[in-house]
């Protein structure tokens, strides 16, 4: 199914008409979120929480989660009370791929405005994103841009003949370049049909679309504002870095035609919904990335900090700061001012974050403290606040298997046999398990969500790395006239660290773990830690 053709000087208008129409504001307010709306952007600051919605919930017993059961799961994300201890309180949701799909995990879309029957409905859609913005939270989708299925009836009908009308919406020749993957050169990504070769840089059953096509690229924009104008919140964008390729090998990534499309795309989502978000995976070196936020970031908010996420965890790993503070320092060199970082540990492509640290208890709590106190709009991967593991086997499937809700044989997920088995350790980890515990993880999640949002530095504001030892990592976080001093401890026995150069005299705590001490002295701040502790100080 495809939005009706418009001529393409309509296109500026019709969405405007749809922003004007459809589209709200933005979620309403609950209970103390009814103040003023802040001067800054909604997203900046942001926590999300990233979705599987096939193992989140399961409302119905066929094993596999759906809309209704993450409906129905939304106050431990939020419950739209800001007073309670309870939720997580993250404020915006993202949504791995709920289009239609012949695959578990959706990236294949076979049609964009067509919600995943195995989900529901378009109608359970709606009442999520209704019933989440009740609770204050935002809702963000996975729209999968570089590629279709190649059960999608656009490509049966460009591959149907080399004179078919949507022939030229996918990349097609007469012969076989000899392209390869750019990160494995022993696989193809050109592959033969009906006597020519299509192009797919990921496999065979993902054919890419061609977006120097003006119809393909008015098509993107009437899906986004399709989606836009039913309230949804914003995209995130897959595999942005290989729309549009200029050769083998560094063609295939990051072309210049590629920011041209995307700052086109950005400004006619802008034009449907101003406050609309596009969140990037450019999984790239952090000079790559800053490109991706543009020129005065005419093209995307907010970019996922993939070096940041492994220095985050090597560096937790081995008890080492510098990891951190080093890629700290390249963002602010290399980032537009003004960009907005987007900070995670793991997601649903890599391996999780407890299995990464084999499950150590001081490890998991500190870096989900370093997480939370890092400047941008932190991303949790569910599951992530409870230790939740990655399942036996090395497939993307074992990463994405069903949250546990509590120490029952299928965990709460489903009353029925559940699509995967549920990881490693769920008997332990589980929400039932960690709710009433204040010193498991997922309080600690809470407790940090809760101290970022009470704290404009900490959610708002800039970082600067301060010089430290090896064992150490910390960050002045300043804005709206607030300055916060942020220390880690990396190593596995305490530390003492003095003259640390932050300016005030006097420290108020807003998260310190027990045993944190920090003291004024004339050469500056002394700081006392324990193992693997963190402490997060308003200094004045």
């Amino acid at each position: 199914m495809t939005l009706p053709r418009r001529p393409a000087a309509l296109l500026a208008a019709a969405l405007a008409a749809l922003a004007c129409a459809h589209a709200p504001a933005g979620p309403p307010a609950a209970g103390a979120r009814a103040a003023a709306a802040p001067a800054a952007p909604w997203w900046k600051g942001a926590v999300f929480y990233e979705v599987f919605v096939r193992s989140f919930a399961d409302s119905d017993g066929d094993g596999k989660g759906d809309l209704r059961g993450l409906t129905a799961r939304l106050d431990y994300l939020n419950d739209g009370d800001p007073a309670t201890p309870t939720d997580l309180g993250v404020d915006a949701i993202w949504l791995m791929p709920v289009f239609a799909s012949p695959s578990y995990h959706g990236y294949d879309v076979t049609d964009y405005l067509k919600v995943n029957p195995d989900y529901g409905t378009e109608a359970d859609l709606d009442r999520l994103v209704a019933e989440a913005h009740r609770r204050g939270v935002r809702v963000i989708l996975d729209l999968v841009l570089n590629h279709t299925s190649d059960q999608h009836p656009w490509f049966r009908e460009s591959a149907s003949s080399r004179t078919s009308p949507r022939r030229d919406w996918y990349v097609w020749r007469q012969d076989d370049p000899g392209w390869t993957q750019p990160w494995n050169t022993s696989q193809t990504t050109w592959y033969r049909r009906g006597g020519e070769w299509y192009y797919a840089i990921f496999w065979s059953g993902m054919p890419d679309l061609n977006y120097r096509n003006p119809a393909v690229r008015e098509e993107a924009k009437r899906i986004a504002a399709h989606w836009l104008a039913k309230g949804v919140d914003g995209f995130r964008l897959d595999a942005i870095r290989h729309l549009i390729e200029t050769g083998p090998g560094a063609g295939q990534s990051g072309s210049p035609e590629n920011h041209v499309f995307l700052r086109e795309f950005a400004a006619a989502v802008r034009a449907a919904k101003p406050d609309a978000v596009l969140v990037g995976e450019v999984w790239s070196e952090t000079d790559d990335i800053a490109r991706y936020y543009g020129d005065g970031k005419d093209e995307l908010q907010l970019l996922f900090d993939f070096p940041l996420a492994k220095a985050i965890v090597e560096g937790v790993d081995a008890g080492d700061g510098g990891f951190t503070a080093h890629v700290l320092r390249e963002i602010a060199a290399a980032y537009p001012p003004g960009a907005v970082d987007a900070p995670f540990l793991t997601n649903h492509d890599q391996f999780r974050v407890a299995t990464q640290l084999a499950n150590d208890a001081g490890k998991l709590r500190l870096a989900a403290a370093i997480l939370l106190t890092l400047p941008g709009a932190p991303f949790v991967y569910y599951g992530e606040e409870l230790g939740m593991q990655n399942g036996p086997g090395r497939e993307d499937e074992w990463k994405r298997t069903p949250m546990p809700w509590d120490r029952s044989e299928h965990g709460g997920f489903t009353t029925g046999d559940p699509w995967m088995p549920l990881a490693p350790g769920h008997e332990s980890a589980n929400v039932a398990a960690e709710s009433g515990d204040p010193g498991s993880l997922l309080s600690r999640y809470r407790a940090l969500v809760r101290a970022r949002k009470g704290s404009a530095a900490l959610s708002r504001g800039d970082a600067a790395p301060l010089s430290t030892p090896g064992a150490a990592l910390a960050y002045l976080r300043r804005g709206e006239g607030e300055t916060v001093l942020v220390v880690h401890n990396m190593g596995a026995g305490p530390l003492e660290l003095g003259d640390l150069e932050a300016p005030g005299a006097v420290a108020e705590p807003v998260f310190v773990d027990a045993g944190a001490a920090l003291v004024r002295e004339a050469a500056g701040w002394r700081v006392t830690l324990p193992a693997r502790g963190s402490g997060v100080w308003r200094v004045r």
